[in-house]
């Protein structure tokens, strides 16, 4: 959603640190930069930072950020500020910049959750527990796990999605390909143009 009509001066990972520091929900840093921080380097600019958290605990997140300006992301994708009292929401998408600013600084990516087991909303059949969700950089954050990132990213591939799987697939080890091959198939088609760089 990120485009022209929004200014972003997006934290970096280790400001998100440090702002959901003992924070009493878990959470992962997503996108682009989770995918950095498991290869170890950069590539490409980043124009938002983005974490993704379990919808059960949503209110816990809403309630942690009470001092920020929230916005919602209403299914299809249109934008606007969160109530004061509005802890139930079907959004997927949550928006957070600092009050009296015009520049975005945190997006909140919000994920179904099933007993307890992470639950893809692109294909309900894939579940994986919160710890196998993520893994933890060297720094102390938390990191969604490259293969689920790929997953998102492989649905309606941009430029900076190639360029993201051009430079993980190789990395990930063979239970991590076979996790992504198996859900981009399941989920998007067995003629999906990524499933011949993980076989």
């Amino acid at each position: 959603m990120p485009g022209r009509v929004h200014h972003w001066l997006p934290l970096k990972p280790s400001e998100v640190g440090v702002a959901l520091d003992n924070a009493g929900f878990d959470w992962w840093i997503a996108g682009g930069y989770a995918l950095e921080l498991f290869a170890g380097q950069t590539w490409r600019s980043h124009e938002d930072i983005d974490i993704l958290i379990l919808r059960p605990d949503l209110p816990i997140v809403l309630t942690h950020f009470a001092k920020w300006d929230v916005w919602l992301a209403d299914p299809p994708g249109h934008l606007r500020s969160r109530k004061s009292d509005e802890f139930d929401t079907k959004a997927h998408d949550i928006w957070l910049r600092e009050f009296g600013s015009a520049s975005w600084r945190l997006q909140i990516m919000v994920d179904e959750a099933q007993d307890d087991l992470w639950q893809s909303r692109r294909n309900p059949q894939l579940r994986l527990t919160r710890t196998a969700l993520g893994w933890r950089h060297a720094s102390g954050l938390p990191c969604l796990a490259p293969q689920v990132q790929l997953f998102y990213k492989a649905k309606s591939p941009r430029p900076k999605d190639e360029l993201d799987r051009l430079q993980v697939i190789p990395m990930l080890d063979d239970a991590q390909r076979r996790w992504l091959f198996d859900a981009i198939a399941k989920t998007y088609g067995e003629n999906h143009l990524w499933l011949a760089t993980l076989t």
